[in-house]
């Protein structure tokens, strides 16, 4: 374990702050972020806000749907709030979730996410400021993240950006379907994970991944 002093200098809301006096590298971070809900923004690790009930229930819902879905047709790896991505030295981050496509996985390590993620999905508190989110999608561009997806039940939208050969593309939806590039065949209705009551997750997977198996088998008929 590190002997670097590390203490908070600021503290209540929005956010603790916890510097030391030099800049923590990303490996020093990874010590301690087991003991603390941080992330590591240019040096100076950062507390994450505790959860609110329909950011946790969006992340359930989606992680149980996606999860399923990519395991059964072998697509890649799910991962959830606490897996680290390295994004420089000094900075670290942790994504709502995260998809590694199999070809990929090489980048999961015991300790952290060392590559590119092929998607990173993000649901945003009613206490994420444009000062958080800004310099967190900053962060995922600047890595080269193929997609990135805001969802935002508050206003109830979805911003997904897109990589491009001339940079990066956005669009917003509030309705229709949410179609993930990154994860082949997936989609679900905006509506869906906004609504009181989302559809069974199990059904929904098992739907997800008929249609998918269908597709595949009408893509080899002669």
């Amino acid at each position: 374990m590190t002997d670097l002093l590390i203490r908070p200098v600021s503290e209540g809301p929005p956010r603790t702050v916890y510097a030391a006096d030099s800049p923590i590298d990303f490996a020093t971070w990874l010590e301690i972020a087991e003991n603390l809900d941080t992330e590591l923004i240019h040096g100076v690790m950062v507390d994450r806000m505790a959860t609110q009930y329909p950011h946790e229930w969006i992340f359930m819902w989606l992680a149980s749907i996606l999860r399923s879905y990519t395991r059964h047709l072998g697509l890649g790896v799910i991962l959830g709030s606490r897996t680290a991505v390295k994004i420089s030295e000094f900075d670290g981050r942790l994504p709502d979730l995260l998809f590694v496509r199999k070809e990929n996985e090489a980048i999961i390590q015991r300790d952290a996410i060392y590559g590119v993620p092929d998607l990173v999905i993000e649901i945003v508190s009613p206490n994420d400021r444009p000062s958080h989110l800004i310099p967190l999608e900053t962060d995922y561009r600047t890595l080269g993240v193929p997609e990135i997806v805001f969802i935002d039940p508050q206003k109830k939208r979805v911003r997904i950006v897109s990589k491009t050969e001339a940079g990066y593309d956005e669009r917003t939806l509030t309705e229709g379907r949410l179609e993930l590039a990154s994860v082949p065949g997936f989609w679900l209705e905006v509506a869906w994970l906004f609504a009181e009551t989302q559809p069974d997750e199990l059904t929904t997977s098992l739907q997800l991944v008929r249609e998918a198996e269908a597709a595949k088998q009408k893509e080899h008929e002669p």
